[in-house]
């Protein structure tokens, strides 16, 4: 107890008096004291300083970016045209697969039309057949002079 201040240390064995603490009182915030005051500040009749360097920084900038669209367009552009050839070529091989098939289709056709059995169909209904011997003519002019010569009306 010798350690202990003055007004704790118990002399006599009189009660010290209490302070007794209302219940339902807040106990105070830290910085509670401290009184900020804020000033109304207008600074639209300012004009603002042209600044040197930011004019230079800010054409760098541009620079620097457009060098580097450039550079990525360059890196990315064979790529690009790399897979829109070979959409294009595929699209080639189908078109060709279609032109194909195409061919066939008409290659039957023509082989249907072209048939002899076709033909002598055809024939038949058109009154195409095959002359008898009898009905053949042969135009084979043997100079004899029994034809007659076309002149001019003056001869």
């Amino acid at each position: 107890m010798a350690t202990m201040p003055a007004p704790l240390r118990r002399t006599d064995n009189r009660e010290a008096p209490r302070l007794v603490r209302d219940p339902y009182q807040l106990r105070a915030l830290p910085q509670e004291d401290v009184f900020f005051y804020s000033k109304r500040i207008d600074n639209s009749r300012l004009e603002r300083e042209a600044d040197p360097k930011a004019r230079g920084a800010c054409w760098s900038a541009i620079g620097a970016a457009c060098l580097a669209l450039v550079l990525l367009t360059s890196v990315l552009a064979p790529s690009a045209a790399t897979t829109l050839a070979g959409y294009k070529l595929e699209s080639l091989r189908a078109e060709q697969r279609r032109l194909l098939s195409e061919r066939r289709v008409l290659e039957l056709q023509e082989a249907e039309m072209l048939s002899p059995a076709r033909l002598e169909k055809l024939a038949n209904s058109q009154n195409l057949v095959t002359p008898a011997s009898g009905q053949t003519v042969h135009l084979e002019s043997k100079g004899d002079g029994k034809m007659a010569m076309n002149k001019g009306a003056g001869n």
